[in-house]
């Protein structure tokens, strides 16, 4: 049964540790609730109602909110990607929307290209349906096209790809490498599922442009409002091709009939706005100093045979520890420091690395980041004069 072989998040199961206040946690990806617009959402949540309460209160299209479908569609059309709106699903969150992709396209025993690590909910969302994941090799660049052959795409329905700061590890796949990814898309008659939630969140510069402008007929692409809202707003969209999104709305309507009318109105009303054009640029300027006051950190506290990634953007520093130290284990010394982080070994199909070890830093504030890294550090130190000893 599906529903046997349906895996608990590891990350929810830390995060019932993490609700003591004593926790320094680095081990949720959770946006910042600082970063919430709470005012500009009781304005609008209120505008929407006085203006349209009865409406925004009924049943709605599958399809989602026209202004909202509007918006997203020309915000892609504005970064090059020429997109219409009958090209746009709302969705309740993006989870669903993995959910409804693994739906449409996973057959039991079908294969699924993910890369090594990968994006821990995308795998448990797919797992659901019994694929057999076959995984690719990143590197600081991102995914490897070069390891989609025609023996690794054999069967496989689709690749799985986070291109912009890629949960967990925050690495960006260059630009080159999506022009490349997209050949072999056409090449070897792939889909590309480009999961993209934190695209938005660059602290310098906008990463490379979206997989859909080097193969719009082969990418289905997922977008969040949570990391630029709100999570609690549970919106989401999926962009492709006008013939998958018309399957993806036939599964949707047995699912869930429709994404919420009131939430969906709300968020078109402060996208619409122009909100965005000053909040983001808020967003982005606290996420890079908290992640600078992170990397400082590591240099100052883990031992030189510890390494560790330097993201660009996003809500993720991916940490390689020496061989021979377990992650899971210093988790459970690290609990009892009160430090939280998520073990890295979560976040791979079929050959978990016990080494790695994923820090979220964006609700953690500056002085309890350099906290928990020293303390992190030091329990690394022993471990590794341990294994020095042995």
């Amino acid at each position: 049964m599906r529903a046997a072989d349906a895996r608990s998040s590891i990350i929810r199961e830390i995060l019932k540790v993490t609700q003591r206040p004593e926790v320094i946690s680095f081990a949720g990806g959770l946006p910042s609730p600082a970063t919430f617009p709470v005012d500009a959402l009781r304005e609008a949540f209120g505008a929407v109602l006085q203006a349209a309460g009865p409406a925004a209160l009924q049943y709605s299209a599958t399809e989602g909110d026209d202004a909202l479908r509007a918006w997203v569609a020309a915000r892609e059309t504005a970064k090059g990607i020429p997109t219409s709106p009958e090209q746009v699903l709302i969705v309740a969150g993006s989870q669903q929307g993995l959910d409804l992709i693994g739906k449409a396209l996973i057959d039991t025993g079908s294969t699924v290209l993910v890369e090594s690590p990968t994006y821990l909910g995308a795998l448990q969302a797919f797992a659901l349906f019994q694929p057999k994941f076959r995984e690719l090799p990143i590197d600081a660049e991102g995914l490897q096209p070069a390891a989609i052959d025609a023996a690794a795409a054999r069967d496989a329905r689709f690749a799985y790809v986070m291109p912009n700061f890629q949960n967990p590890t925050g690495r960006t796949l260059s630009r080159e490498r999506r022009a490349a990814l997209a050949d072999k898309a056409r090449a070897l008659d792939l889909w590309l599922v480009e999961d993209d939630p934190y695209g938005e969140l660059w602290y310098r510069q906008a990463p490379p442009p979206g997989l859909r402008l080097f193969a719009p007929e082969r990418t289905i692409r997922l977008g969040s409002f949570s990391k630029i809202l709100s999570p609690g707003l549970r919106l989401g969209f999926v962009i492709a091709p006008q013939a998958f999104i018309d399957v993806l709305v036939r599964l949707k309507q047995a699912t869930d009939l429709h994404t919420s009318t009131l939430a969906q109105r709300a968020a078109a009303h402060v996208v619409t706005s122009g909100l965005l054009e000053s909040h983001l640029p808020q967003i982005r300027a606290r996420y890079a100093a908290q992640c600078e006051v992170m990397l400082e950190a590591l240099r100052a506290n883990f031992p030189r045979e510890a390494r560790w990634t330097q993201p660009d953007g996003g809500m993720f520093v991916w940490v390689e520890l020496p061989a021979g130290v377990d992650a899971t284990r210093l988790l459970d010394a690290a609990i009892a420091r009160n430090v939280a982080f998520v073990p890295g070994a979560a976040f791979y199909a079929n050959a978990p690395r016990a080494n790695t070890l994923r820090l979220s830093f964006v609700t953690v504030p500056p002085e309890r980041i350099r906290a928990g890294v020293a303390i992190l550090g030091e329990l690394l130190r022993e471990r590794v004069a341990d294994a020095v000893k042995a």
